[in-house]
């Protein structure tokens, strides 16, 4: 007997049905077939993912194989400002490119309306919420001279996207709103630009309204260490208002100015170095990032890394959406050519050598389910004791920088006693993985501004597991909180009322005794628990039923007097007993 020799195939990371039946040289009503008997039900143009394919694939007699990245050193943030500091003091031809530029600030002090009044493009009004959820980037032209701007996030839980924000500009625009001054988000920021030294402009905004104190401002930015150049500082300020399009001409003016002190240089000629803002899958055109030059030109048709992701640019499109054949420094575009979608902050460099394609099961590297486990640890709380009770979730969003701020946000809820269990992330529309995995694992799927692929769907019903998707950050993390909450378990307060010394038995029944006795301290309260004491060690509970002074019937009996009282329950209360009125409240716990 021979052993059979199985036919390898490679295949993507999602593919049509009828495309799978092709790779695979099989009949359409064969595949069909063999998905209905691992319960998917799928139309010939719908889409499978990796996983699913490869199931069906090894069930038919394949071996499959898919690309993956050979492992390299992984360049971040950090190295990357180590080689531009290293490029700035290097004798290399070096050219002027555009400056950088992020806008920060406290909430609702105007910095997307002043994005917004500068591109002519209004992005609050598309935003779910009227929030800046993602980061970006785009140009504007002054004086013919390029300005790069990234835009952040606006809401205060967004910090650290914001902190890279930072960590990515050259100039920083600090706005202030006249009529509000600087608030406890505005210092954070500045403490932060002022520990690393980032040249600053600041914009005094909405200064249209009638209740502004611009002098206020002033020296509430002196006394948190910025002090404007008009008080004799080195910081560069403008008076504007967003909203009405004043003073925006004086700021990018002053943002030129700076520009023209700090000469922002870069090596054209060198390969490129960028850094992904973010990244998402597109049904049609694959993953895409968005990409920002820091050093060299970027061009089509060249093997590139960023993270874990790798391939060859297909097209580079600027930030209209206008196609280009290269990308120099200080320029944001978006890239399609990837293999799979990078993370926000990995570094773009160009590929040293062509990568050769390895099957899964040879490679000694990180597979796609082990990169993902790596990447969700940045979001994962450590489960200290296993009497905590784990949330188990599946969190798919459109692109890095959410994911990140929702692991951000939920990685603030602090509790003893709960816990969220990260299952899976990933960047993506919820597939037919997704569900295996939460079938498996008891978790809920939590999407944000994603798709459920239609196999997804009917899997979903089929197996019972609950998909939720969110178009607004904050009512996602609210309805995790909530389960959290109803995971908590009740809290039992006690009140304790006083006590009564036992005199004398009037009646002993099966389940009740009708008792008379003396108040000692506190009181006695109608329909309270009863604990009863004997020599100082309770011997039983129940319930005080009906209290009587003086025969008549009353709600409450102080101490110092004596009262008569029905008492429910099995203890059997003798002479001397103390017994202890008392009540309990259970309340729910919160976060």
């Amino acid at each position: 007997m021979t052993d059979t020799i199985l036919k390898k195939i490679s295949l993507p990371s999602s593919i049509t049905v009828k495309k799978f039946s092709e790779v695979l040289n099989i009949p359409l009503n064969v595949v069909i077939t063999e998905l209905m008997k691992n319960g998917i039900l799928a139309t010939i143009n719908e889409k499978i993912d990796f996983e699913t394919a490869s199931i069906i694939a090894g069930d038919l007699g394949f071996e499959v194989s898919e690309e993956i990245l050979e492992a390299g050193e992984k360049m971040t943030i950090e190295k990357l400002n180590e080689e531009l500091k290293k490029e700035k003091e290097s004798s290399d031809i070096l050219k002027s490119r555009a400056p950088i530029v992020t806008i920060l600030g406290h909430v609702d002090h105007g910095k997307t309306t002043l994005l917004d009044t500068i591109r002519k493009t209004n992005v609050a009004a598309k935003e779910s919420g009227g929030i800046t959820q993602h980061i970006s980037a785009y140009q504007v032209k002054k004086k013919g001279q390029l300005i790069t701007f990234v835009d952040t996030p606006g809401h205060e839980a967004f910090s650290a996207m914001r902190e890279r924000g930072v960590s990515i500009a050259d100039i920083a625009v600090l706005v202030v709103a006249a009529d509000d001054g600087v608030r406890p988000q505005t210092r954070e920021v500045i403490e932060y630009l002022l520990a690393k030294k980032i040249p600053t402009v600041v914009a005094i905004n909405k200064i249209d309204k009638p209740s502004v104190n611009i002098q206020r401002v002033k020296q509430e930015l002196a006394d948190a260490g910025i002090v404007l150049e008009e008080w004799g500082g080195q910081v560069l300020s403008a008076k504007i208002s967003a909203k009405q399009n004043i003073g925006i001409d004086d700021l990018l003016d002053n943002i030129l100015l700076i520009n023209e002190v700090e000469d922002f240089k870069a090596n054209y000629k060198r390969d490129p170095l960028g850094i992904v803002l973010e990244s998402h899958l597109d049904p049609q055109k694959g993953p895409i990032a968005t990409v920002l030059i820091k050093t060299g030109t970027l061009k089509e048709g060249q093997d590139v890394i960023a993270g874990a992701s790798f391939g060859r640019i297909k097209r580079i499109e600027d930030f209209r959406g206008t196609r280009i054949t290269e990308a120099v420094p200080g320029t944001p575009v978006s890239i399609i050519g990837f293999h799979s979608a990078p993370s926000s902050n990995d570094i773009l460099q160009a590929s040293p050598e062509k990568h050769q394609g390895k099957s899964k099961s040879q490679s000694g590297l990180l597979n796609n389910s082990e990169e993902e486990a790596f990447s969700s640890q940045k979001m994962m709380r450590v489960i200290a004791s296993e009497k905590i009770k784990r949330l188990n979730i599946i969190l798919k969003s459109d692109v890095q920088g959410s994911l990140e701020a929702i692991g951000q946000i939920l990685g603030e809820i602090k509790s003893q006693e709960v816990a969220i269990d990260y299952i899976g992330t990933g960047v993506g529309n919820i597939t037919e993985s997704d569900v295996r995995l939460a079938g498996s694992s008891n978790a809920t799927i939590y999407g944000f501004n994603v798709e459920i692929t239609p196999v997804a769907k009917r899997m979903a019903e089929t197996a019972k597991v609950e998909i939720k998707n969110y178009k607004i950050i904050y009512e996602l993390v609210e309805d995790i909180k909530n389960k959290l909450i109803a995971m908590l378990p009740p809290i039992i307060e006690r009140t304790d009322f006083g006590k009564m010394k036992v005199l004398a038995l009037f009646k002993t029944g099966k389940g009740d005794m009708i008792i008379g006795g003396k108040i000692t301290n506190g009181k006695m309260v109608n329909k309270s628990l009863i604990e009863v004491m004997r020599n100082d060690a309770i011997i039983g509970q129940g319930k005080l039923n009906n209290l009587q002074e003086n025969k008549v019937n009353v709600d409450e009996c102080v101490s110092g007097k004596e009262c008569g009282i029905t008492f429910l329950g099995s203890t059997k209360i003798k002479e001397g007993d103390v017994l202890l009125s008392y009540k309990e409240e259970v309340k729910k716990q919160t976060l």
